[in-house]
This record gives C-alpha cells, sequence and structure tokens, in this order.
C-alpha cells in the first residue's frame, strides 16, 4: 500500500482522538473510493457532444432571432412572478 498524508485541524483531530475506535484510515480509504467513483461516473456527464452543442446553438439562435424585440424573457417571468402574488 502507499502512503498518504492527510492534515486536519487541531480541533478535528481531537475530536478523532476521542473516537479512538473508529479505524481512521479506513474511513478515509472509503471516501476516498467513494469519491473517485462518483467523479469517474461524472466524467462521462461532462463529455461534450460537439456535434449535439451546434445544433442546441444553432436552436437558440434560430429562436431569439424570432423574438427579438417582440418578447422579453425578463418581462415574462416578472409578470408569472407577479400572478403569484
Amino acid at each position: 500500500m502507499s502512503i498518504v498524508t492527510v492534515r486536519v485541524d487541531r480541533e478535528l483531530k481531537k475530536r478523532m482522538d476521542r473516537l479512538r475506535h473508529v479505524n481512521w484510515s479506513e474511513v478515509i480509504r472509503r471516501a476516498l473510493a467513494e469519491r473517485i467513483a462518483l467523479e469517474e461516473s461524472l466524467s462521462s456527464l461532462r463529455t461534450i457532444d460537439v456535434r449535439r452543442l451546434g445544433e442546441a446553438i444553432r436552436d437558440q439562435d434560430r429562436l431569439r432571432s424570432k423574438t427579438t424585440g417582440k418578447w422579453s424573457g425578463a418581462e415574462e417571468i416578472r409578470k408569472w412572478r407577479d400572478l403569484r402574488r
């Protein structure tokens, strides 16, 4: 096994010392493994499909051109928020 050093502040260390029955190395190993699994699963979601992004940009531009000067998103949001009161 490799060694990894983790720094904690004094107060946290005091609290850890009060819980001597806890295997802190195991807690940290599990936390690291869980975080790595999470990051690896999210990395596939972060991959950008450039083709789909281009299509979305073109759609957005097309829709914006139809509403320029005629409709304001901010005004529409304000209208609906005011109606809730």
